[in-house]
């Protein structure tokens, strides 16, 4: 299982963030991809080597399979303790097979990585899949992952769920996108809020600035609880399908209540 809710990312040549990053979250995506420029990416490497971590609370995103630096990461991450890995631009299992020896997130952000979410997620050494919004746009050929009032195009929100429903139906973890504007907490309380209902198991973030708001998105309410509660005490005098608070209650509605107090 995927710590959570809130997964912060981390660039890995800023070894002096790591303890700080661990205490704001509730893990770290410790990151040699994006987040570091290529001529940094040696020293990343080495600062990862060195750092003394809490292994169950840190995940290392490696490099896209297709690149050389790839292979330099694993060289690296292969004499390190470290075991929990997030390939990026995840596209075929052939891809995931070079990663035997960890537990592995499938970043599916290509067009090709989305297309195959199914088959990354049935493959034996991932335990999640993340989706991203930014490089599959760009790979389709378009502008912006967004409309003009911050939410995402229809595009986007295809491949949130092709994702989501992939990870679902191989009884493994999904990771929703990180929102990129980091002054924009009412639309991050709104997407994780609404990832937390759809079923994510947790959201990445930028800034620990955010972690806070996840936090609260994946946290039910009071109301819901209430509801959760009372539904299931229902449910014990009247066996079967039932009228409750208006509202008509079977078994796949008592699962949700169940979710909620488990959460």
């Amino acid at each position: 299982m995927i710590p959570g809710p809130a997964l912060l990312f981390c660039p890995a040549d800023r070894p002096e963030r790591y303890a700080k990053a661990l205490a704001a979250s509730d893990a770290v995506i410790l990151d040699l991809e994006d987040a570091v420029a290529p001529a940094d990416k040696a020293g990343a490497r080495a600062a990862l080597a060195a750092a003394d971590v809490d292994l169950d609370r840190v995940i290392v995103r490696v490099n896209p399979a297709s690149t050389p630096e790839f292979d330099r990461d694993l060289e690296t991450l292969r004499a390190t303790p470290y075991r929990r890995l997030m390939l990026a631009k995840a596209e075929e299992p052939a891809d995931v097979d070079r990663l035997d020896g960890y537990r592995v997130i499938a970043l599916c952000e290509t067009p090709r990585g989305v297309e195959n979410a199914g088959e990354l997620a049935r493959h034996p050494l991932i335990d999640g899949l993340m989706w991203g919004a930014e490089d599959l746009v760009a790979g389709i050929g378009g502008r912006s992952s967004r409309t003009t009032d911050g939410r995402y195009r229809d595009v986007a929100r295809y491949a949130r769920s092709r994702v989501l429903i992939a990870a679902a139906a191989a009884g493994i973890d999904a990771i929703d996108a990180v929102h990129l504007d980091i002054g924009d907490t009412a639309g991050l309380l709104a997407e994780a809020t609404d990832a937390a209902a759809s079923g994510f198991a947790a959201t990445a973030c930028i800034h620990p600035s955010q972690v806070e708001v996840i936090r609260r998105a994946y946290a039910p309410t009071s109301e819901e609880v209430e509801w959760a509660e009372a539904v299931l005490d229902e449910a014990t005098r009247q066996p079967g399908v039932f009228r409750f608070r208006g509202r008509m209650i079977d078994e796949p509605v008592l699962r949700q209540a169940r979710r909620t107090l488990s959460s």
